[in-house]
């Protein structure tokens, strides 16, 4: 997955690149993610996440590497510590979202501040049905974002959740015609306000011990994965 960086007026745009993947990630592309977001928090306190193409915003994880993935894998999750660098920065993320957000690309928009999404957009977490669980930060960022009872429902019923539904249950902000549009415009106006107020907020906003329910999603994932190896 290429990662392309753009620096338009007041904010950043970091767009995921690998369409004929559905925009699916490795290791590789974790560190190229991480990476460009670091070099755009450097200049800007708004960022915008977004990807390339219609079809698919993430679908996850890249299955090839999930099947030879280790138990110490899992323990040292890569994509848990990309996302929670993400989530994490004093920079306001905002995710634009059309087409399919699937395991670890859901989880790469729960890691955002805010998410705006096209009538395409469609959250999936179908972690269970493959023996494993959503642990680079789905297991505990949904359940605080929607409620325990709509995240049971997503990851353990594996069922999928719709733009409209994510508007309705507070996920998205906007069902826009087009999210990019729809999320560049709301980058430009946050990138008119104070960066030290915004970073105050949403530290505040986000105060609670995460720490350990992340810990608790890695050991488990990687119980989950030594389970597999017999």
């Amino acid at each position: 997955m290429a990662i392309h960086l753009e620096k338009r007026e007041g904010y950043g745009v970091l767009t995921l690149d690998r369409t004929a993947k559905a925009n699916a990630y490795d290791r590789t592309h974790l560190d190229a993610l991480e990476a460009g977001f670091i070099e755009l928090s450097e200049t800007f306190h708004v960022v915008v996440i977004r990807a390339a193409g219609d079809g698919a915003f993430c679908g996850g994880a890249d299955l090839n590497e999930m099947r030879t993935a280790s138990p110490e894998d899992a323990r040292n999750l890569r994509s848990q510590s990309v996302f929670s660098t993400i989530a994490r920065s004093p920079t306001v993320t905002i995710a634009s979202i059309n087409g399919a957000a699937v395991g670890g690309g859901c989880e790469l928009t729960l890691a955002a501040d805010i998410r705006i999404v096209g009538a395409s957009a469609r959250f999936r977490l179908p972690e269970t049905s493959l023996g494993i669980l959503p642990a680079a930060g789905g297991c505990t960022r949904l359940s605080r974002l929607v409620g325990a009872s709509v995240a049971k429902q997503l990851i353990l019923g594996g069922r999928t959740l719709s733009a409209a539904a994510a508007v309705q249950l507070g996920l998205a902000i906007e069902l826009a015609d087009d999210p990019d549009q729809a999320a560049f415009s709301l980058a430009s106006e946050l990138a008119t306000r104070d960066p030290e107020a915004l970073r105050l907020a949403k530290e505040i906003i986000d105060l609670g011990d995460e720490t350990e329910s992340l810990a608790a999603e890695r050991t488990a994932q990687a119980l989950l994965y030594a389970r597999r190896k017999h």
